[in-house]
């Protein structure tokens, strides 16, 4: 018994102090994009990605977050009923904190986590990336025209707001829709054993800011089912983009939007020149509020409705904790290969541009 008890302690201090090498390993392979693309992103993920989407993705709930509640309720009851333990042998209880983390460090990046060093989306779906001021004011100049256009298509007036008549699930399906017509041009973005659920969390994830986020363990893709429905679509998209492998937050915008503007349905059209708008009149704005005052003044009374409604929801849910959630969550991008943390959402831009250069945008919906 004795030797199995010091067999079973060499083999927790062996995985904990496992931890300091598996970091210097993941940042020293994702040091070469190449290989992360070709023998991970393109070889070993589509295999464990469809795997726990067929595993899990014909269960209507979500199996992640029932996993991530039950891991909460556990660790509560350890650390209540160990409490005496704990507090004699701390040394002991760091080490397995340790154990949990380095298990957990190897089964992210095995599962998802390596996908934040591959090769940008620009050189796999072969976008030149436009990033001169000029080039986004006269795209942003068409974006309106196009936004507006559909506005009025769908509500015959300027003035109303665009009210998307679907539940959820039919949103769902009607993302899934679109994700089969894309990959007729991208077949990079071709999506099998759709794994789409409204998350548990939803409420919480409203008060933390955020509209949805993947399970890296289960790979089911958890959209936040209290943001208003015009969000919906490109939520959806966004969160079956990081599914797809794609982990970058610009990058999944792009696909979001992507997926939804080429849609058939004009709901979802709107949903994303509207989403589209509102990014590139942010990037303007934080660089010339007198060329943000000018383009703004030419969009619908409709859409700018649209935007109020957006922003109404988000404050009711302000709270003084929701900026640690975000800083938390910027310092994680920040560690995993994004550079500029949570404003790497705002990037997308660039894309955006790069994507209309090649494709302009048609007037009419």
């Amino acid at each position: 018994m004795a030797n199995f008890d010091t067999m079973k302690n060499k083999l927790k201090n062996g995985i904990a102090l496992s931890l300091v090498p598996q970091i210097v390993l993941v940042k020293w392979l994702g040091s070469y994009p190449e290989i992360i693309e070709a023998y991970y992103s393109q070889g070993v993920y589509p295999f464990v990605s469809g795997f726990f989407r067929f595993l899990f993705g014909w269960v209507s709930f979500s199996i992640g977050d029932i996993i991530y509640i039950c891991l909460g309720l556990l660790a509560i009851k350890y650390v209540v009923t160990k409490r005496k333990y704990i507090l004699s042998k701390p040394l002991i209880f760091f080490r397995n904190i340790f154990v949990v983390l380095a298990v957990a460090y190897f089964t992210f990046h095995l599962m998802w986590g390596f996908n934040y060093y591959r090769q940008p989306i620009s050189k796999t779906l072969s976008l030149t990336e436009l990033k001169e001021q000029t080039a986004l004011i006269e795209f942003t100049e068409k974006l309106i025209i196009a936004t507006n256009t559909q506005q009025v298509a769908i509500n015959n007036d300027s003035t109303k707001s665009v009210q998307i008549p679907y539940s959820k699930k039919e949103i769902f399906q009607k993302t899934l829709e679109g994700y089969s017509d894309l990959k007729k041009e991208y077949p990079e973005l071709d999506y099998l054993k759709p794994s789409l659920k409204t998350s548990l969390f939803s409420t919480l994830l409203t008060y933390m800011g955020y509209g949805g986020y993947l399970n890296p363990f289960t790979n089911e893709a958890q959209v936040n089912g209290k943001i208003p429905k015009i969000r919906l679509p490109v939520v959806a998209g966004h969160e079956i983009g990081h599914q797809l492998g794609y982990s970058a937050e610009n990058e999944t915008n792009f696909v979001g939007y992507l997926v939804t503007l080429n849609n058939k349905d004009p709901y979802f059209r709107y949903s994303a020149l509207s989403y589209g708008l509102s990014y590139c009149l942010s990037d303007i704005k934080r660089k010339d509020a007198a060329q943000f005052k000018a383009l703004y003044a030419k969009v619908n009374r409709g859409v700018k409705n649209n935007y109020k409604e957006i922003t109404e929801f988000w404050m009711g849910y302000e709270n003084p904790l929701e900026p640690v959630f975000k800083s938390a969550f910027s310092t994680f991008l920040k560690a995993n290969s994004q550079k500029k943390g949570i404003d790497s959402y705002n990037l997308v831009v660039s894309l955006l541009v790069a994507y209309h250069n090649e494709r302009p945008l048609q007037d009419e919906p």
